[in-house]
């Protein structure tokens, strides 16, 4: 007796064309049925998570104006990195139902002292939400030498979170300085350069993916030491530096020379720098390649200083009208105060990080002299900026010298 051939429930085809027919009760389905209802079930499951994605994560728009309120200047910084988050923690959503949509979005931050990047990077955590670990690469090394290995910022993470380990495995990692881990060119030593190409090497695997041993509270490792893994698969990283000197490299490969005493490279070349002046600088291919995404900061103007130690939610000078308002005393000051303060801070070449150092040397004597309670206002003058010596106005006649 001839054997009836199988035939799938749903599309008919016979056993003959197809590569496997699976057989339940009173059912059977070939091979393609299978992968069209698979495919099926993980477009409705991305749409769902696509969903839920949109209603609880800000839009880069959203993100722009978080930054917006907090930080001064740097509108092509602050696009970037909202544009480069959103996408970045979309993936971290949708990979639960694909293991690969959208590439790793690791940033790479160039810009000079003071210009605002470990700021920016703070204030992006505080606006997503997300445990952030800060970090300086100067401080690591290799494995087996004295100082931080490369798993200690995820250490750094782990703590941040509050010992959470989902919340730090979708955390921001930020490494400053990373620039001077460049490795060292035209160098005869023979010794390894642990503290630059090397920690580049050692950094490679963490940032991309993989599953991490860290220690569950800060410490040296030891060999029978209990460990935690930490996947970053999830976890962005961020690294930035100033490159002090990659401005010449620009030149040189766009074919700008300096002749004669009148002439100067461009001052703020940064926006046309690419992954070759990169390498020329010292960093190693593989590392640059993990960094797809590279996001200039310019020198904080005159202005945009003025404008930061008043405008931003968290303002240098609101906080101190805080402190003033906690003695009962008024805090005023005047424009032109500003800009001797902004003046102060470029000829410091400190950009906004030096703003409080100046404008904590001008106040120091008054919190450390006065009695506030004698003390109706403080006015903060152009002249008391250049002086030293702010303006007071007492409830009654007080001597007060400096």
């Amino acid at each position: 007796m001839k054997q009836k051939r199988l035939k799938c429930s749903f599309c008919f085809e016979d056993e003959s064309v197809c590569a496997r027919i699976v057989a339940g009760p009173g059912v059977f389905i070939c091979d393609k049925c299978i992968q069209k209802f698979y495919d099926e079930l993980q477009y409705e499951g991305l749409n769902s998570n696509f969903s839920e994605f949109q209603n609880k994560f800000p839009t880069p728009r959203d993100i722009f104006e978080f930054l917006d309120s907090y930080v001064i200047g740097q509108e092509h910084a602050k696009k970037v990195l909202s544009v480069a988050t959103y996408n970045h923690y979309k993936r971290v959503y949708l990979s639960k139902n694909l293991e690969s949509i959208v590439n790793k979005s690791n940033i790479l931050l160039i810009g000079p002292t003071g210009s605002g990047k470990s700021y920016l990077v703070k204030t992006l955590a505080k606006c997503l939400q997300v445990p952030i670990s800060l970090n300086d690469a100067t401080s690591l090394t290799e494995a087996g030498y004295v100082g931080d290995d490369v798993e200690s910022v995820l250490s750094n993470l782990f703590i941040a979170s509050n010992y959470n380990l989902e919340e730090a495995e979708r955390g921001i990692c930020f490494i400053d300085e990373i620039d001077k881990i460049a490795r060292k060119q035209d160098s005869s030593s023979v010794t390894r350069d642990v503290s630059g190409e090397g920690v580049q090497q050692a950094l490679l695997k963490i940032v991309e993916d993989t599953k991490a041993n860290i220690l569950p509270r800060p410490g040296r490792k030891h060999p029978q030491q209990d460990y935690i893994q930490m996947r970053t698969r999830d976890i962005l990283f961020i690294v930035a530096g100033v490159f002090e000197g990659i401005d010449k490299i620009i030149d040189e490969r766009a074919g700008r020379k300096s002749i004669g005493f009148n002439s100067s490279l461009s001052e703020n070349n940064l926006y046309e720098v690419n992954t070759e002046d990169l390498i020329k600088f010292g960093m190693i291919p593989e590392f640059l390649g993990r960094f797809p995404i590279i996001c200039q900061l310019s020198p904080l103007s005159e202005s945009d200083l003025v404008r930061i130690l008043e405008e931003p939610k968290d303002a240098l000078l609101k906080q101190y009208k805080i402190i003033f308002e906690s003695e009962g005393v008024e805090l005023i000051w005047e424009k032109e105060a500003l800009v001797e303060i902004a003046k102060k801070a470029i000829l410091n070449n400190t950009g906004a990080r030096g703003l409080r150092g100046i404008v904590e040397e001008i106040f120091r004597d008054i919190f450390f002299e006065c009695n506030f309670d004698v003390i109706q206002k403080v006015i903060l003058t152009k002249n008391a900026v250049l002086s030293g010596c702010p303006e007071i106005i007492f409830k009654r006649k007080v001597a007060y010298s400096k």
